[in-house]
């Protein structure tokens, strides 16, 4: 054999091998929407939304879904015209999973209106009686339209710690890795044995340990720190944040860890 024979023979190989890596990738990217790959299947993945219902989830404190939270091309959204009482204005309508969960790790797509604001909040303690909010027990990954230099968005997007993908009000994320308001944003949460991480469109974004000193030290210098029992609760349900602001949600899955 040539060594010209060699060296396209070799070349051959490693398209193939190319070939193949990008096939794979792209089978992975094109999973529809709201369903599960045969590999999460595999490693006990759950879909808190199929894309057409809302079976997995209720008004937090209710014992049903009440109007606000509704469904449209595959995706949850807040219709901004549902739930309004006899003074024109809504009423808070916070949504949070059926079913409590302990360590765990979340994957979830969402887009925000402009200058909109929402949540995405875990380890909530669903006792309406003593705690009145979601956010009286969860901690939250923040969702936000942050604007741009020349475009303004939500005021919280000036404010550290309160900006998309941060941990609201205790530790800020690495910034520049949200899509553009409007865009889709992949996040994922994943918390195991006392340790929490963010995703931000598949960078790793921020990570700190809950429940030490240092945690509660964060809490009392922050909003939260005269809410008793404010994260101290290693098992909770997933809540949606109903902040008055159109937002949606898709491709929300989650499995025990």
């Amino acid at each position: 054999m040539t060594n010209r024979n060699a060296l396209a023979l070799l070349l051959i190989m490693l398209l193939g091998i190319s070939c193949g890596t990008s096939k794979m990738t792209t089978s992975t990217d094109n999973t529809a929407d709201n369903t599960l790959s045969a590999s999460e299947q595999k490693a006990g993945w759950e879909l808190l939304f199929d894309g057409n219902n809302l079976n997995k989830w209720h008004t937090y404190g209710k014992n049903s879904l009440e109007d606000g939270w509704k469904i449209a091309d595959g995706a949850i959204f807040l219709d901004l015209d549902a739930g309004k009482g006899a003074d024109g204005k809504r009423s808070g309508n916070n949504i949070v999973t059926n079913e409590s969960y302990g360590d765990f790790e979340m994957k979830i797509d969402w887009k925000i209106s402009p200058q909109g604001n929402s949540g995405i909040i875990f380890y909530v303690e669903e006792d309406a009686a003593q705690y009145h909010e979601n956010y009286n027990t969860g901690m939250e990954m923040q969702v936000l339209d942050n604007g741009t230099p020349t475009r303004p968005g939500h005021p919280d997007g000036k404010l550290y710690t309160h900006r998309a993908g941060d941990l609201y009000d205790l530790l800020a994320a690495k910034e520049g890795f949200l899509n553009p308001q409007g865009e889709w944003n992949h996040v994922e949460v994943t918390s195991k044995n006392g340790q929490l991480d963010f995703y931000m469109n598949g960078t790793h974004t921020l990570s700190t340990t809950m429940w030490d000193d240092h945690w509660r030290e964060m809490i009392g210098i922050s909003k939260f720190k005269d809410m008793k029992n404010f994260g101290t609760f290693k098992q909770g349900k997933i809540s949606l944040q109903d902040h008055g602001n159109m937002v949606y949600f898709k491709n929300i899955k989650i499995r025990k860890l």
